[in-house]
Parts: C-alpha cells; sequence; structure tokens
C-alpha cells in the first residue's frame, strides 16, 4: 500500500517525519521517513493544558469515537468520548495515534519501503512499546503541547501510559493505566506466541512477504485472533453468553460449528482479518512480550518511579484473567513505596479483560471522578477553551 492508499483508506490528519528526522529505535536501528496516522477530539485551549492522550490496545487503532474506515463500525470507546460524557470534548482535547507498527496508516509491515517501492514485510524493524511513545512524543512535540493533562489507555494502552509516565514523568500530569502490566507474564508470552506461530504456519503468509504476492494469511489470523479473544473473556462472560447452546440444530457428529461459542469464535476470527494485518500483530504482539518497565531500574519496580510527579489512577478488573489485578497491585505497591499519588480501584465485573471497553458503570464513574479531581488540582476550567 503506498502514502497516497493510506490516505485514502484511513482519513484523519497524520503526521510525517521526513528522512532528516529519524526515529532512534531500541532496536538500533534509525527508522525514516516515519508517518503517524492520528485523530483528535474537542478543541486544545488557549495555554494548551487539556490535552489528553487515548492510547489504544493491541488491535485498537486511532478511531477512538468516530467510525472505522474499514468496517463502519463505531469507534471502540465511542460510550466514553463527547459532550458531557466521561472524555468530555467540551472540556478535553483528545488525542488517540495509531501506534508505530501498526497497519491504519501509521508506519508498520504493510506500509511501503520507499527505498525498495515495496511492502515492508518482515524488513521493517522490529518496536518496543518505548518505541511507540517515542512517535507518540514527536506527535505531540508537532501539536505544540509541552504537558498533556492525562495520558490514558487500556491493556496494551496501559503499557504505554506507564512507559509515558516513568520515562517522560514532567511531561505527564495524570496517568490512567487501565487492565494492565508492568510487564508480560510468561502466560501472556505463551499466548502471544501460539497466535504468531498460527499465522507463519498459514501457506499464505508467505515468509511475511504475502503483500508483494497479492496473498493473505487469512486462515492463520483468524485462528490468532480467536486464540486470543478467548483470553479478552471471562469464563462467566462465556457461559450467560453461550452456554453449551446448539446452533439450533442438533448435533452433526462432525467438525462443523455445532456450538454457538464456536460461531462467536470463528465470526470474530473472520471479521478481524477484515480490518488488521498478519505482520502487524506479530510486531505488536512482540512488543509487548519485550515490555519490562523495571528492567532498567535494578529489577526494581519501584526504582522505575522514584521522584515521580505524576498523579496516577490504577484500576483493574475482578474477572480479568489476561492482566489479573495482582498485575495492577503490583504497580500499586511500587508507587507507594515510593510515596507517589496513587489511587487504585478493582472494578467488580465478570465481563473479563475486555470490560474496559464495555459498558461498566462503576469503571465510567471512577474515571470521570479521578479526572475530575485531577482537573480541579491543576485548575482546568471547565469548558476546556
Amino acid at each position: 500500500m503506498t502514502v497516497s492508499d493510506q490516505d485514502a483508506a484511513f482519513p484523519g490528519p497524520r503526521l510525517d517525519l521526513g528522512q532528516d528526522a529519524p526515529l532512534h529505535l531500541d532496536c538500533g536501528v534509525d527508522l525514516a521517513p516515519v508517518t503517524i496516522a492520528y485523530r483528535t477530539y474537542g478543541h486544545l485551549n488557549a495555554d494548551r493544558s487539556n490535552a489528553i492522550l487515548v492510547c489504544h490496545a493491541l488491535t485498537g487503532d486511532q478511531y477512538v469515537a468516530d467510525p472505522n474506515p474499514l468496517t463502519g463500525k463505531p469507534g471502540w470507546w465511542q460510550q466514553l468520548v463527547g459532550p458531557g460524557r466521561v472524555l468530555d470534548t467540551d472540556r478535553y482535547f483528545l488525542i488517540c495515534s495509531n501506534v508505530l507498527g501498526g497497519c491504519m496508516g501509521t508506519s508498520g509491515p504493510p506500509a511501503t519501503n520507499p527505498e525498495t517501492g515495496n511492502p515492508w514485510g518482515l524488513t521493517f524493524p522490529v518496536i518496543t512499546i518505548s518505541d511507540m511513545v517515542r512517535a507518540q512524543i514527536r506527535l505531540i512535540d508537532h501539536l505544540g503541547i509541552d504537558q498533556l493533562f492525562c495520558v490514558i489507555g487500556g491493556s496494551m494502552g496501559g503499557m504505554q501510559v506507564l512507559e509515558w509516565a516513568v520515562h517522560y514523568p514532567h511531561r505527564v500530569f495524570s496517568a490512567v493505566p487501565i487492565a494492565s502490566a508492568a510487564r508480560h507474564s510468561a502466560q501472556n508470552i505463551a499466548f502471544g506466541e501460539v497466535g504468531r506461530q498460527a499465522i507463519i504456519a498459514d501457506p499464505e503468509w508467505c515468509q511475511g512477504d504475502y503483500l508483494s504476492h497479492d496473498k493473505r494469511p487469512q486462515n492463520g489470523l483468524a485462528v490468532a485472533r480467536m486464540a486470543a479473544h478467548i483470553t479478552y473473556l471471562s469464563e462467566a462472560a462465556l457461559h450467560r453468553k453461550f452456554g453449551r447452546n446448539l446452533q439450533g440444530r442438533g448435533l452433526t457428529y462432525g467438525f462443523d460449528a455445532d456450538f454457538q461459542v464456536e460461531s462467536y469464535l470463528r465470526h470474530q476470527g473472520s471479521s478481524f482479518v477484515e480490518r488488521f494485518d498478519a505482520n502487524s500483530y506479530l510486531y505488536i504482539t512482540r512488543a509487548m512480550d519485550y515490555f519490562d518497565l523495571a528492567a532498567d531500574h535494578g529489577g526494581s519496580l519501584a526504582n522505575a518511579f522514584r521522584g515521580t510527579p505524576v498523579r496516577f489512577c490504577v484500576m483493574s478488573f475482578t474477572s480479568d484473567w489476561l492482566f489479573p489485578t495482582r498485575e495492577s497491585r503490583a504497580i500499586v505497591q511500587a508507587l507507594n513505596a515510593v510515596a507517589a499519588n496513587v489511587s487504585f480501584v478493582e472494578v467488580e465485573s465478570d465481563k473479563g479483560h475486555d470490560a474496559f471497553l464495555l459498558d461498566e458503570p462503576e469503571f465510567h464513574a471512577t474515571l470521570r471522578g479521578f479526572l475530575e479531581g485531577a482537573a480541579e488540582h491543576r485548575g482546568l476550567p471547565r469548558g476546556g477553551r
């Protein structure tokens, strides 16, 4: 896909970093040029103090509150964003960019390598959560914002929030990591590897060069999505939705989707391949695997936060087994150990990891309360202008 093709496929503003402004990556590569696709909502006030950076999760994108251009589906946090809502666009200026390595307009494996004229594929350098945040820093600088009022995100978005707070603490007034962790667990690395191997095993993957061959490893990517989607739900949620209900017919004594839950997962897989790139899935899951905040601080998470001026609100969900509450508690304990300003809420929910994307009144009320308190402490006027 060429840059002009991307412009048409993924509407919205873009920041293009030319050859003279390379992005230095953890793998040692200076990447240039780099394109960052993003969306904004609301208005930046006169002193540029009301900006909130929303960081998306693994399969999210920059379309927080408007329809996805590939699927037509509503924005993934549409219920939270808008006038008078929790992320009040009459008061706050929201920014969300597609992550580096993504497939919705930001530079990543499906984008065109300007040196070859072909898709990057596996020649794109391996990226980290830190690299994603470095790209976001360039965007925030471009928008002329010295300090963000808040950085917020769930799951992989929460990892980006923590990266911002630890490595750029004076550029962040408040931080809200939701259903996240300071590092990927062995279990999560294992789930990621299952998904990657499903993609790599697809004969249409073509050693990562499928776009040049006009092919797509759709079956492998669909299986990766199916496996991952199970981890986003809870046993209670699956039972409530499907139980052991059949597809309106008796047992076929074969391998069709006899059970409703099978049909649901197959739908999740087939719809996912319409909007996501297989190589981007490899790159972004690997970035999550590499994330470890304590690693650069002698193995001490508390040392990572030492001296931080950031106000934190950490949230988890009782039924989340992908990023269980103990991961959030570890972050809170580290913050408490250095006397940081932190509040913590474990939200009662049976919806699993996906709860942060769904209608959870306690979660929404907690987030609204924290933002209002932080806005008052900062002296942010209502209306945001």
